[in-house]
């Protein structure tokens, strides 16, 4: 927040050149930023990385309204010699209109989102509440606190009075000058042939749609939570001693780890199930500023799994939590693999050796296991009935008995000392520790007499599953894995559907966890770009009452829209939750970008000038405060694009989508606006064409006054 407030109060001093105008957007920030906090508040939301986000993200937008009233107040000033008062209520004048529906739109594009459900739902939900609410005051102090900044806080200037005639304001002033007529030729040669320009934007069409269907997919990003797990099954046969010494190996391994602050280590179980063969070992690392750069969770789990890889007697894995709780046990996908044509555990068994055989050979996936403990021995007791009922024996005193001697039975509580113990009967250890204890103990029978196991039962070793997995109602089996170097989880998911595909008739597969949710967020993906595309033509349909107005705007979309595609594609970054949500800030800035130069041409129309004049004068007008709040956004943005440590992933991934949009935004939507609303007006009426004065008068060669008619 400070590094975003510092670099946008460097553009705003560079464009306006004077500490007071530049003090006076600098306010309004942490007054908008206030109000958005208690918004946050009161709809039950928390200070997290997702809100944050959003009010990173709105820093530059905060600005935008308050830049455009100043700006528009001190080009006044200094055309017309106005004091400040005075050219503050022309100034609100001619813009109030336009911050209207800036705002409309910033806040339609983002109300969509509020409404998703499930958990990508949640994410939407905290950066619609805290764009919408943070623009929303924004818009509010434009209209008031600014205004009144303006009009007692700026001092009187001369008529064509400068900010500074020499040193590197002088040049910069003179510099943005030459840019300016200079863009008012490209835009007038553009006007004047336009085919050429609707031809290259048929091209910048067809590049966003071949950048976009490259884009890998993802859920959410890998981050460095500070702490790392890993998953350790000995072979089934294992006693505990043996899984004992392989979790010493672990621990000696990540103690000789420089960014390992602490190790907890649990025996008996793990992600693939309870047992002796089972452990699980969380592995905390220190501060992210006491690591170096080669210590970061991604190469501390890349070199553990070296290691860990070459252990002869178990199999274990280092992996990264999950990016949400409870959505799975570690990152990476989660696959089920489900027997629904009922062909019976060894049919399944085999299925599950098939595919992952040829997931090991993929070269998309990595690290591609079974969440479940294997097949192990087992020791069948197999009871001869009618021995039993000969003596006397139930089944269900032979249940008790098994389960009071291998397990525990509570009897009762008895007063030792001054305190309530409790009695729990069990076989001795030395008493259970062999298959054949089991024969050696005695049952009651009916009669009340204790008669030996071993006169009607005997023992039987088969293999066997250790855990029976059910999902949705089918026998499963559960994987988990990730994507190879270079590739994306919807790589990953991909590839596992194609293998599952190869797999004989009777068998399905089914996601869970994040990984269901990124299917479920790509899948929306589309909807929820259209739906935010149509509540921005809705709302600048009501606004102005046209359709034609609207339309230049969503046409002028696809020229940020593709900045951030290619800005993505160049980092090797996934199409994941967090790019759509800068997509669809994207789509909002370049959307103002356009309503500011439109709203201007639209009231030069009314006054009597041409469509071509007055594009051609709003592209003038607004050129200044477009560029000043782009390169404010801009910069603003920029310490999340290159953001290190905590959550850097996914402040990467946001800032660099906002930001290459609006780079492609702010240099080619200047040039598809006038173009589209000047074709578009034609368009919608010859009486736009033409100046309105001249539409009013007669034409001395119509028809019935003395000219022959066409």
């Amino acid at each position: 927040l400070a590094e975003a407030m510092a670099l946008v109060f460097a553009v705003m001093f560079l464009f306006l050149q004077n500490v007071r105008y530049t003090l006076i957007p600098t306010i309004v920030v942490p007054v908008a930023l206030l109000g958005t906090c208690g918004a946050l508040l009161l709809a039950g939301f928390s200070i997290n990385v997702l809100t944050m986000f959003g009010m990173v993200l709105a820093i530059g937008i905060l600005v935008d309204d308050a830049i455009v009233v100043v700006e528009n107040v001190e080009r006044i000033m200094n055309e017309e010699g106005l004091p400040p008062k005075e050219a503050t209520a022309k100034a609100m004048d001619q813009i109030t209109g336009a911050i209207i529906g800036i705002t409309l739109v910033l806040v339609a594009v983002f109300i969509p989102m509020a409404f998703f459900p499930g958990s990508v739902g949640v994410i939407y939900r905290q950066f619609a509440v805290s764009m919408a609410t943070s623009i929303a005051f924004s818009a509010l102090l434009a209209l008031t606190l600014t205004p009144a900044l303006c009009a007692t806080f700026l001092k009187p200037v001369e008529k064509g009075h400068g900010h500074a005639k020499g040193g590197f304001f002088g040049w910069f002033n003179r510099r943005f000058a030459a840019g300016t007529g200079a863009y008012r030729s490209g835009v007038g040669a553009i006007l004047r042939r336009p085919v050429r320009a609707l031809l290259v934007y048929a091209a910048l069409l067809a590049a966003l749609g071949w950048g976009y269907l490259r884009m890998p997919s993802s859920f959410l990003p890998v981050e460095d939570q500070g702490y790392v797990i890993v998953d350790l099954q000995t072979p089934p046969e294992s006693a505990t001693g043996r899984t004992l010494d392989v979790v010493k190996r672990v621990e000696q391994h990540f103690a000789g780890e420089p960014g390992v602050d602490n190790q907890t280590l649990l025996l008996g179980y793990g992600f693939s199930g309870q047992g002796q063969n089972a452990a699980l070992a969380f592995i905390g690392l220190k501060p992210w500023g006491e690591r170096g750069p080669n210590d970061g969770a991604e190469a501390i789990t890349a070199r553990a799994n070296a290691v860990l890889g070459g252990l002869p007697d178990a199999i274990a894995m280092s992996l990264a939590p999950p990016a949400i709780d409870a959505l799975g046990n570690s990152s990476g996908f989660s696959f089920r693999l489900q027997d629904k044509g009922q062909q019976g555990y060894a049919a399944l068994a085999a299925a599950r050796d098939q595919l992952l055989a040829a997931a090991s050979r993929s070269p998309i996936l990595q690290g591609v296991y079974v969440e479940g403990l294997p097949t192990a021995p087992q020791v069948e007791l197999l009871i001869d009935r009618e021995k039993a009922n000969a003596l006397g024996v139930s089944f269900s005193d032979i249940n008790d008995t098994l389960s009071t001697s291998l397990g525990s039975a509570y009897v009762n509580d008895f007063p030792n000392r001054a305190r309530m113990q409790r009695v729990i009967v069990q076989a001795e250890a030395d008493r259970r520790m062999k298959a054949e204890d089991l024969l050696d103990l005695n049952v009651r029978n009916a009669k009340g007499q204790m008669v030996p196991l071993q006169s009607f039962a005997r023992l039987q070793w088969t293999m066997g599953p250790a855990q029976v997995v059910g999902f949705n109602g089918y026998p499963s089996i559960k994987f988990g894995g990730s994507a190879a170097p270079g590739y994306a989880s919807g790589d990953a998911m991909a590839e596992m559907e194609r293998l599952a595909a190869k797999l004989p008739a009777g068998f399905d597969f089914a996601w869970t966890g994040q990984s269901l949710q990124e299917k479920l967020s790509g899948s929306q993906a589309v909807y929820l770009l259209a739906l935010s595309l149509f509540c921005v033509f809705l709302c600048l349909a009501a606004l102005y009452e046209s359709w034609s107005i609207p339309l230049a705007v969503l046409l002028v979309v696809p020229t940020g829209v593709v900045g951030a595609v290619f800005a993505m594609l160049a980092r090797d970054m996934p199409n994941d939750v967090y790019f759509k949500v800068g997509l669809i800030t994207v789509i909002g800035l370049t959307a103002k970008n356009a309503i500011l130069i439109i709203e201007v041409a639209k009231d030069l129309v009314a006054q009597g000038r041409s469509v071509h004049e007055a594009a051609l004068e709003a592209c003038g007008l607004r050129f200044r405060p477009i560029v000043m709040t782009s390169f404010a956004f801009i910069l603003g943005v920029v310490p999340l694009a290159i953001a290190t440590g905590a959550s850097m992933n996914s402040q990467r991934t946001i800032g660099t989508g906002v930001l290459g949009g609006m780079i492609t935004a702010t240099v080619l939507a200047v040039f598809a606006t006038p173009l589209f609303y000047a074709l578009i007006a034609r368009a919608a009426g010859g009486r736009s064409a033409r100046p309105a004065a001249e539409a009013a008068r007669p034409r001395a060669d119509a028809p019935g006054r003395g000219a022959p008619a066409a």
